[in-house]
């Protein structure tokens, strides 16, 4: 395989890693709350920004399936990461106009935004499998994680800098700087998709027979095949429950660490330390999950990364210091990445070639949702007990579970079901430039 074509596909990751880190996680939940929101009460301020992510993800997740069935019968997955990518960073430049009170319009383009970053994704995610051998899944998988820490790390600091100290950059205020930091996103995640953009193309194969259906209807049929066939791909469907558990569990910490430590009385220039921390921690550790999968096994060392959260839950419920919330988000750090990267390959070993799009955008979905039932778990359980640390504490569930799931995959039997059901007529092949 092709090592220029592993590396532009690598940078992608590098590319809108911006927009998770800048936008997502670190400059606009605090900016939606001090300028966009400023007039509203703390409480709605809350409830608006949580439904703008709700929606955001609920969009995200229920059109990732079809589109990506639409995109393996048209051929069409570069076309499709385009559209998606370039929605990303348009709306991430045009935050730049939000203002004081402009909350609702700040809430639409952050929901563009993401359902441009999360929509492309599941195309990036669809060409794992054509850009890497199948014995390199995890090492290009792992890499592209952790050029996306970096990637996403660099932008973020210099943001911050730009933002805490906007004086030594010309700007007038704190809000002109924290304006320009998203325009630097869309620029960043713009130039730094160019390699991927350039070098890989797909070779264009028309579907046997005559398309008598919209691409709609194609799409949603398929889905409905897909969820089908699903009782044909055994060891794939006891993955995807298992992964359903633990990302649930990864993505409420990630989604509500900060708010978690808020909280308990962590300072804002803490929580934003700890998220720099957490990306460049993640760097190296990502590649030792990769050597680690080599020494071991795939799911050796993704169970590693999962015990290691059931850790980080654990210690979180007792934490009280800032020093602890460092030290927790040492802990992320290490295991934040491998563990989504070596999900990633591992499901990219046990589906079909050539419904990759369409699996992945299943893949999409079931981690979507994920997304949205762990902070409601987290929720209902903060609520009810009127304490965020055995909110916190509930996420151990989701961790065990996964766990225990995931010991009964056997991914070699998985890749051979993939394989016996493979029809190799509609695969869709990927070259270099």
């Amino acid at each position: 395989m092709n090592r220029k074509l592993e590396r532009s596909w690598m940078m992608y990751d590098w590319a809108n890693s911006a927009f998770a880190t800048t936008i997502m996680a670190a400059v606009f939940p605090i900016f939606y709350e001090s300028v966009a929101a400023v007039n509203l009460s703390e409480g709605a301020a809350t409830s608006y920004y949580s439904f703008t992510q709700s929606i955001a993800v609920m969009i995200v997740a229920l059109m990732a399936p079809v589109l990506g069935a639409i995109a393996d019968y048209s051929a069409a997955k570069m076309k499709f990461l385009r559209f998606f990518a370039y929605m990303g960073m348009v709306a991430s430049v045009l935050l730049f106009l939000v203002n004081e009170g402009d909350y609702i319009f700040a809430s639409i383009l952050f929901i563009i935004a993401s359902v441009g970053f999360s929509g492309g994704n599941v195309f990036y995610d669809a060409f794992l499998p054509h850009v890497s051998k199948k014995e390199d899944l995890d090492r290009v998988s792992t890499w592209a994680y952790a050029f996306g820490y970096i990637g996403g790390g660099l932008l973020l600091a210099v943001n911050l800098l730009m933002i805490m100290k906007y004086s030594w950059f010309g700007f007038t205020s704190e809000k002109v700087a924290t304006q320009v930091a998203f325009v630097t996103v869309g620029i960043w995640w713009f130039i730094f998709s160019l390699p991927l953009f350039k070098n890989l193309k797909e070779e264009k194969k028309e579907p046997q027979g005559k398309r008598t259906q919209s691409f709609l209807s194609i799409g949603f049929s398929r889905i409905g095949d897909t969820f089908k066939t699903l009782k044909h791909y055994k060891q794939l469907l006891i993955f995807i429950l298992a992964f359903w558990m633990f990302s649930d569990g990864i993505s409420t910490i990630i989604r509500m660490a900060t708010f978690y430590g808020a909280t308990i009385g962590i300072g804002t220039n803490d929580l934003i330390a700890a998220l720099l921390i957490t990306q460049f921690v993640g760097i190296p550790c990502t590649l030792f999950f990769s050597k680690l999968a080599q020494w071991t096994s795939p799911k050796r060392a993704l169970t590693l990364a999962l015990m290691v959260y059931v850790v980080i839950v654990i210690l979180g419920y007792f934490m009280t210091t800032a020093m602890h919330f460092y030290l927790l988000a040492i802990c992320v750090g290490m295991v934040q990445g491998g563990s989504q990267a070596l999900s990633r390959s591992i499901y990219a070993r046990m589906i079909p070639q050539h419904k990759h799009a369409e699996f992945f955008g299943f893949y999409g979905i079931t981690s979507k949702f994920a997304a949205i039932i762990g902070p409601f778990v987290f929720g209902i359980t903060a609520g009810l007990t009127d304490s965020s640390r055995l909110g916190i504490l509930s996420l151990i569930v989701f961790f065990i579970v996964g766990i225990v799931l995931l010991q009964f995959v056997n991914i070699e039997k998985g890749e051979r079901e993939a394989k016996a059901l493979e029809d190799p007529s509609d695969v869709v092949k990927v070259e270099v430039k």
